[in-house]
């Protein structure tokens, strides 16, 4: 199923656009990712967790006043989901029954009618935290090392470089989007294994669509010696509109119905895959493609001689 036929936009010719467009996004992932920042979850920063739900609605600021000192100092409470369910956390540790037992009466005490509930909980300790915050750190540096190693290998080194900004340009984009929004949505949007899991799906699936397009280009490169650097790489792209349309709407689709119905927990981890794939379809067209043409043309193959027989 084709739904271009022998499309033939000028993606290339003036790239200036999607630069700053690029750049916007960049400046404002960047910024917050110092503020307001991100917010790391448990699996990080060590402590335990608990899903309140309560039959009358409870709000978070006072659920939090109520429970700072019972549960230590710096007690975090938000809304989950709905009004009558809490995200609650604590850094303390130890015994979660307890844990659960003070928080429970203090709630019921403080918000009488409330008859809190317990509906889930999660523990990590600090040595554990500390373990996978480096082995999250070493699996997201390997990934974009290894796709460097691969297009290097496979391409040139040209393709390497505009192939791993690419990708940094992606995941960037995502983790500034949850720094930004982390205090503004109903559900969580902190760092955990399950977004590490969904950076480094979206890492996969964004190299598989640079590599189709850089695939392209470089047959065509060798099917059209005469051509512009440039019109060739227009052209491969053209070619694989198709396809990446395709792919990547169809992929979106089965994505976003995850996000409306997948529940609380699946939020986060849907709502970095519908970005992040929208975000590596744009940048595979937009970014890495106009990288490796201007990379090209300034740091032209020596067997060219100059940078204008590179280009052609």
């Amino acid at each position: 199923m084709r739904i271009f036929e022998n499309p033939s936009h000028d993606f290339l010719s003036d790239f200036r656009a999607s630069y700053i467009t690029s750049g916007i996004l960049l400046v404002i992932a960047i910024v917050s990712l110092f503020y307001p920042g991100l917010e790391a979850g448990i699996d990080f920063t060590g402590g335990t967790e608990f899903v309140v739900e309560s039959a009358e609605p409870i709000a978070p600021v006072a659920a939090r006043q109520a429970l700072d000192g019972v549960l230590g100092d710096g007690v975090e409470a938000k809304e989950f989901g709905d009004p009558r369910t809490l995200l609650v956390r604590t850094g303390l540790g130890g015994d979660p029954d307890a844990l659960e037992a003070a928080l429970t009466t203090t709630l019921a005490e403080s918000f009488p009618g409330s008859a809190p509930d317990i509906i889930g909980t999660s523990s990590v300790g600090p040595r554990i935290a500390s373990d996978l915050k480096e082995k999250a750190i070493f699996l997201v540096l390997g990934a974009l090392f290894v796709i460097l190693l691969y297009i290097f290998v496979r391409f040139d080194w040209r393709f390497a470089v505009a192939a791993v900004l690419t990708l940094a340009h992606d995941v960037l984009i995502v983790l500034g989007l949850f720094a930004l929004l982390h205090n503004v949505t109903p559900f969580s949007l902190q760092i955990d294994q399950v977004l590490i899991a969904a950076l480094l799906t979206i890492v996969g699936y964004s190299i598989n669509d640079t590599v189709v397009v850089f695939d392209r280009i470089r047959e065509y490169t060798a099917l059209f010696k005469t051509e512009r650097f440039d019109v060739v790489a227009n052209r491969a792209i053209n070619t694989t509109l198709s396809r990446t349309v395709l792919t990547s709407g169809t992929t979106l689709l089965t994505v976003f119905i995850l996000f409306l119905i997948g529940g609380e927990v699946l939020k986060g981890f849907s709502l970095a895959l519908l970005v992040g794939i929208a975000v590596g379809t744009y940048s595979s067209i937009f970014v890495a493609s106009p990288l490796v043409v201007w990379l090209r043309g300034k740091y032209a193959p020596a067997v060219r001689g100059t940078r204008r027989a590179a280009a052609a």
